[in-house]
């Protein structure tokens, strides 16, 4: 899908403009410009892109055939810039899992282009704002950039809010059944806490630059804008590892209750049998041959060394457990 939304100098708003429209509103001093290719194969952008707008063939060649981490290149007259969009899916399994799009952007003094393959609900959103409201536009290109974003770090903290959610409910779990299930959630969790790491740093890097360093195409009194975005990502930064360590928490925690349970179940096998080894000892020294026919009569087979052994047989566990409850050993 190929949109465009333009507004004019006079305040006029057209969408999906021709070709020739597009070139001519290129030519149009104060006119501020906004073209988004979604999902659209190379050999449609590149006409467009190279020819229309006139960017380098390598950065052309970054947008549709490479896959970039957050970056950002000065061409003088225009900067290439790749995002990442973050989409937390709970339903891909147990613990959630991270999925990130990238986002390419050539930003003009006059013009913004967009390209990803996939639908960013962030774009989208700035998208329907920018046809609603006018005034987001008469700000420039540069403005447009800062209103795409914000809305981006905006989506990183409601992930954050989403992966916390399922992280409080792994923990809920820890006591109640600390399966090898919940273990497979934490290690979900944890790579994806690490995926949104790898993605966030270099990005908050990205803004630092639009928010020191002085390019051409954006607008000084715009800095300070994406000095905000800097400062939302920083935070964001410190939420993830703080979320890190307490997967890194919840993993030891795991381990603690596998292991108290594990000493409980070693605790009962080793009271069965110290219970049951005086029995034994019984039942070996007397051979329970009780009542066997032995001529001449011997004491040891009859009645009264029958109801001695069962006698033995009974005290002597007793006596042990009420011995280790004394001790408080059970």
């Amino acid at each position: 899908m190929i949109r465009s939304l333009y507004r004019d100098k006079d305040g006029q708003r057209t969408n999906d403009l021709t070709a020739e429209q597009l070139a001519a509103a290129l030519h149009t001093a104060d006119g501020v410009l906004w073209l988004d290719f979604e999902g659209e194969p190379p050999e449609r952008c590149e006409p467009i892109l190279h020819e229309t707008f006139g960017f380098h063939p390598l950065a052309v060649d970054d947008a549709l055939q490479e896959n970039h981490v957050p970056k950002l290149d000065d061409w003088e007259n225009y900067l290439y810039v790749v995002l990442h969009a973050i989409i937390f899916d709970r339903t891909e399994g147990d613990g959630g899992h991270v999925d990130t799009i990238e986002l390419d952007v050539f930003l003009g003094r006059d013009y913004m282009v967009t390209h990803h393959d996939q639908p960013i609900a962030a774009l989208n959103q700035v998208w329907a704002s920018a046809q609603r409201d006018p005034r987001h536009m008469t700000k420039g290109a540069d403005h447009l950039l800062y209103l795409l974003s914000d809305e981006l770090a905006n989506s990183y903290m409601a992930a954050a809010d989403e992966m916390d959610d399922a992280l409080d409910e792994v923990e809920a779990e820890l006591f109640d059944r600390p399966t090898s299930r919940v273990l497979e959630r934490l290690f979900r969790l944890k790579r994806s806490l690490l995926r949104m790491r790898r993605n966030i740093a270099p990005q908050r890097e990205v803004f630092n630059k639009l928010a020191r360093d002085d390019y051409a195409v954006v607008n000084s009194q715009e800095r300070i804008f994406f000095r905000g975005v800097y400062d939302h990502l920083v935070r964001f930064y410190d939420i993830n590892e703080s979320m890190r360590d307490l997967v890194s928490g919840a993993m030891d925690t795991y381990l603690s209750v596998i292991n108290n349970r594990l000493n409980d179940v070693m605790k009962t096998l080793t009271l069965i049998t110290t219970l049951f080894m005086p029995i034994s000892f019984v039942a070996g020294f007397f051979g329970m041959n009780f009542f066997q026919p032995v001529l001449p009569p011997e004491p040891w087979t009859g009645p009264g060394a029958l109801i001695a052994a069962l006698l033995i047989i009974v005290a002597t566990p007793t006596s042990m457990y009420l011995w280790m409850r004394r001790r408080r050993w059970m």
